[in-house]
């Protein structure tokens, strides 16, 4: 029987949310309505800049000062919107709790676990001591941290991603909350990890009976965990219902969009002379281990151990593989970057021995993508001044016009070249990503390394940011070292695949022989994560 507002959990009536800006209230939520009814999951989706995480964060009014919030929230028939801070304070953390998209940002480097999270129960349950201790043991062993009592005095620095998300989730538990509410709490997650923290999320929500708000830009995790879907566009929800209708039968052309947008097509073959411009033989990349006094080597940690391969003009090579499994390591090795021991051959030639000169006239035919545009671009510098500076380390055509190059290279990644002088802040992120892109072609390299390029973007602009490097690997004839966690992306555009492990590859090949007939275990569960419905 459908959810009605009569057993909400939590309810909201036409919430309307602007922010105050020199003297005028800019609107960020426009009539919002919807209801979780007890034991359900809602999920709201949408892109960047939809609304959807203010419109959680106003649950408990976590806005802003400037913000200017109009409506109803009522979570248990009680009203939040006007409530006095007593009232916020009983019910945040408490009955209402949040799980963020990132969680070195939210645990406090400073602290150790075991602090952190008995702050919470001091607070709203007045456990402290042995008790508390006992508690905080029983919750991370719920969420799946192992030997937890030997994790207590660890600091978050000393957890890895998926470990920070379930410890974000205890914390999260820790008073018997009502209402959990997940803002992108697997985005920054390997696929395997992503799926690891679904199960749990859907597991606790079973045992517990706990109503959850999920906030998401993908659809394809949307699909497993929710009940019903908002889909936001521009701080107004344009559709919802059920999960099964809403991928079945979606009405409105944004959500048709949304489901749509996934890179489409294979990557065109490469022409069979094409020359080998990138070779590694058993490179290897170990970092020492010192300890004591003296600070002795006592063995080393194998980043990259033993990884060979070949990269030709006009293709791509994909790098899968978990975080920690060398995939960076190896291009900042190949890139000359960081050290390591094995021939790295460039056109033939064995670049591991270069240096000064010959490693400045390297650097410009091998350039870098980074994965976040928000913190590979100066803020300070305009985008004129961002694309132009390589043009000025190595010399390009210094007889050109700069401006006018500047021009050109905007207008091919998709940029209005009118925007030249403004500052990166002022672009989203997919027009920051083509920034990025337009700083490295602007040198007209042979080989870009491409770093997680997509995985901060919404999948629409994913979808344009594919598309665009497509483009311009026709034009140029470009080799891409293409480095992914996200297999979807990689399909579209690699022509053959690396998996890595641990700092193993532990398998190669053609995309087609990757995804119809891949040979390992660890392969074979990176599919199965990234495609649960169809793998």
């Amino acid at each position: 029987m459908p959810s009605t507002p009569t057993d909400a959990v939590l309810d909201v009536r036409d919430l309307r949310i602007g922010f105050r800006s020199e003297g005028q209230v800019i609107p960020a939520v426009r009539g919002v309505s919807f209801h979780i009814a007890r034991g359900e999951t809602v999920a709201i989706v949408g892109e960047s800049g939809s609304g959807k995480s203010v419109t959680a964060l106003s649950t408990v009014q976590l806005l802003a000062g400037s913000a200017v919030v109009e409506g109803s929230v009522r979570y248990a028939g009680r009203e939040m919107v006007g409530a006095s801070d007593r009232t916020l304070r009983e019910i945040r953390g408490n009955d209402i709790s949040f799980i963020f998209q990132e969680p070195m940002t939210s645990l406090n480097p400073l602290h150790t676990l075991e602090k952190q999270l008995s702050e919470s129960l001091a607070l709203h349950q007045g456990l402290s001591g042995a008790k508390a201790r006992a508690r905080i043991v029983e919750l991370l062993t719920r969420v799946g941290i192992r030997e937890p009592a030997s994790r207590l005095a660890d600091y978050p620095h000393q957890l890895s991603g998926g470990q920070r998300q379930r410890v974000m989730i205890a914390m999260a538990l820790a008073n018997g909350p009502d209402l959990l509410i997940a803002d992108e709490p697997t985005t920054a997650l390997d696929v395997t990890i992503q799926a690891q923290i679904l199960d749990l999320l859907a597991e606790l929500k079973a045992a517990e009976g706990l109503s959850m708000l999920f906030i998401s830009h993908d659809l394809g995790i949307v699909r497993r965990i929710a009940d019903r879907v908002c889909v936001m566009k521009d701080g107004e929800i344009v559709e919802q219902g059920p999960v099964e209708e809403i991928f079945a039968r979606p009405r409105h052309p944004y959500t048709q969009a949304l489901l749509a947008a996934a890179p489409q097509g294979q990557a065109e073959p490469v022409a069979p002379d094409a020359p080998v411009l990138v070779e590694t033989r058993d490179l290897k990349v170990w970092f020492p281990i010192k300890r004591g006094l003296m600070r002795r080597v006592t063995g080393h940690v194998k980043a990259v151990n033993g990884a060979s391969l070949t990269l030709r003009a006009g293709e791509t090579l994909g790098v899968v593989g978990e975080s920690g499994s060398g995939k960076t390591t190896l291009a900042l090795a190949i890139m000359r970057l960081i050290e390591s021991d094995g021939p790295i051959l460039f056109m033939g030639q064995d670049i591991q021995g270069w240096g000064g000169a010959q490693l400045r006239r390297l650097r410009r035919d091998l350039q870098i993508v980074f994965q976040d545009p928000y913190g590979s671009l100066s803020p300070r510098m305009t985008v004129e001044q961002i694309i132009t500076e390589g043009l000025g380390v190595h010399g390009v055509e210094p007889g050109r016009d700069r401006r006018q190059m500047v021009s050109e290279i905007m207008a091919e990644v998709g940029l209005n070249p009118e925007m030249m002088h403004r500052y990166p802040h002022e672009f989203s992120g997919g027009q920051r990503q083509r920034i990025a892109v337009a700083r490295a072609m602007i040198l007209r390299p042979k080989v870009v390394v491409l770093d997680e390029p997509t995985s901060a973007l919404d999948m629409t602009v994913q979808v344009q940011i594919v598309d665009l490097l497509r483009d311009l690997q026709r034009k140029y004839g470009l080799a891409f070292l293409f480095i992914s966690h996200d297999l979807r992306v990689v399909r579209a555009m690699a022509h053959h695949i690396m998996v890595m492990r641990a700092g193993e590859v532990v398998e190669q090949g053609s995309v087609a022989q990757i995804f119809d007939a891949p040979q390992h275990d660890y392969t074979r569960a990176l599919l199965r994560a990234a495609f649960p419905i169809t793998a």
